[in-house]
């Protein structure tokens, strides 16, 4: 009897492992927005690190390939003009190994199609009050212009364990101007709202 459910807990475990890289298949897009946009490029082979290729497209002549290592896997990508600069700008949903599914938000802004650079995406365990029951889970999405981001909150259940409470909480991104050069994602808002019963 003991056999059998270990067996059977081994292969619940293999079947969540299997439907989480389901998930993360090979990213080969190519983006527009008008005239310009980017070609993405990442296998998602590793769960632990990856080489991500973005190639400018419809940028001037000195615009090149750029290739960086990230640690975990691209789930989907996005395009848009998220600085309001009138060129377009790329967001990219990257996942952790775990199996709870961290996520974080890697931006790339149009330098006027001159070149590509960072936006800075602000991790939430900098956020005292965001970061509060935190446990992964993310869900990104692009609404005009701005990153939404959900997760549900968990509470602590005795010295070691964690449960959802029943909440999600939600948090709209916007990009700004940084006091250098350069653009960030910034909280505009959060809420929390119960999560309905299937």
């Amino acid at each position: 009897m003991l056999f059998k459910r270990f067996l059977l807990a081994f292969g619940c475990i293999l079947i969540a492992i299997n439907v989480l890289n389901a998930q993360y298949r090979r990213i080969d897009t190519t983006m527009k927005v008008g005239k310009a946009g980017y070609r993405v490029f990442c296998t998602n082979k590793s769960p632990e690190k990856n080489n991500l290729s973005i190639t400018p497209i419809g940028f001037e002549a000195g615009s090149r390939e750029i290739t960086i290592e990230i640690k975990g896997r691209i789930l989907s990508t996005e395009s848009d003009d998220l600085n309001n600069d009138g060129f377009p700008d790329l967001i990219m949903y990257v996942y952790s190994s775990d199996v709870n599914g961290y996520g974080k938000v890697f931006g790339i802004y149009s330098d006027k199609n001159q070149g590509i650079r960072p936006i800075i995406f602000p991790d939430i365990m900098d956020d005292m009050k965001l970061s509060i029951g935190y446990k992964g889970h993310d869900e990104y999405s692009l609404v005009e212009g701005n990153v939404m981001r959900r997760f549900p909150v968990y509470q602590k259940v005795d010295s070691v364990a964690f449960a959802p409470n029943g909440m999600i909480r939600q948090i709209q991104y916007r990009v700004v101007p940084t006091e250098q050069e350069g653009f960030k994602f910034k909280v505009l808002r959060s809420f929390e709202f119960k999560k309905q019963q299937p």
